[in-house]
């Protein structure tokens, strides 16, 4: 099903959950967990899911896999939107785009270009390549490099007629709020990409909503806070916001080592999908382990026996 572009705007001011990809006791994805997942995550009133994100283990994730997972996440997350994650090199991009687009994702999120000698319209031209060839599919660049300033996303914006979001991850609400000003609202939606720690905080400066890995574990706690954000209730978010930073301290503690892997322990003490993560992330240590125990019996999560 094709999304006109201002549905997919107004379908992304929300809790974006960034599903993991759970894999199986012989290292291949799971499909019946995955669907559970989505189907679990959608169900609960999570409008928005992106798969092949970050918290998906994108860049340890071969093609096939990726093209796997977004037929599975659009056969299972009934009416939610679907963001395929997409990048690598311009034409990888290009090609997973389009194919995400035929199995019917609502828009792609174009990862942060990994490359050492990148230059900002160097960044721009990435974007304007994807959009020139596929102008159909919505673009949400995912943006973690502090030189992406007001400047440059205004040329992204005149290169790309199809950008419908920012996911802005740089931890800086100032200039986050400075680009929302000078740029508006009116064609972009505009996004924390930073998760709940962060949200409080960009929901002030502009952001419409923000993406979470959280989400997936306890859907209903990162919606609460969503809600008070948008209802200008800053007591009601903060009190969801104490709840949430243990578990999210957790995660990015040493430069976000544990992202994927305190996430994946939890669902997986859910009794949900297995812990195991793919080189180079690694699975919780025991303390860590039992740190996330203690944060589910305090969320009055139950666990798998």
């Amino acid at each position: 099903m094709t999304r006109a572009f201002a549905d997919v705007r107004m379908a992304i001011r929300t809790v974006i959950a960034i599903a993991v990809t759970p894999f199986d006791e012989d290292g291949r994805i799971d499909e019946e967990a995955f669907r559970s997942l989505i189907a679990r995550t959608a169900s609960a009133g999570v409008s928005a899911i992106t798969v092949n994100g970050n918290t998906s283990e994108f860049y340890s994730l071969c093609p096939a896999e990726r093209r796997r997972a977004v037929g599975l996440a659009a056969a299972s997350s009934g009416d939610a939107v679907v963001i395929a994650g997409v990048g690598l090199d311009v034409e990888t991009a290009i090609q997973e785009a389009a194919l995400a687009h035929q199995a019917g994702a609502g828009c792609v999120m174009v990862h942060q270009p990994i490359h050492p000698f990148q230059s900002l319209h160097g960044w721009v031209d990435y974007h304007r390549r994807i959009h020139e060839a596929v102008p159909q599919v919505g673009l949400v660049p995912y943006v973690k490099d502090p030189r992406v300033g007001i400047d440059t996303m205004g040329l992204l914006f005149d290169a790309c007629p199809s950008v419908v979001g920012v996911k802005y991850a740089v931890a800086d609400p100032a200039a986050f709020a400075s680009m929302v000003r000078a740029l508006g609202d009116e064609r972009v939606t505009w996004l924390c990409g930073l998760a709940e720690t962060w949200a409080p905080f960009f929901a002030v400066a502009g952001a419409a909503g923000f993406t979470s890995g959280l989400v997936s574990v306890d859907p209903d706690r990162s919606l609460r806070l969503h809600r008070a954000l948008v209802a200008g209730d800053r007591g009601g978010a903060m009190r969801e916001w104490d709840t949430v930073s243990e578990f999210e301290a957790l995660r990015t503690r040493d430069r976000s080592e544990l992202n994927v892997s305190v996430i994946k322990e939890a669902l997986s003490q859910l009794g949900l999908c297995r812990p195991d993560v793919r080189p180079p992330i690694t699975v919780l240590r025991p303390a860590d382990r039992a740190a996330v125990a203690g944060i589910l019996a305090s969320w009055k999560l139950s666990t798998a026996a």
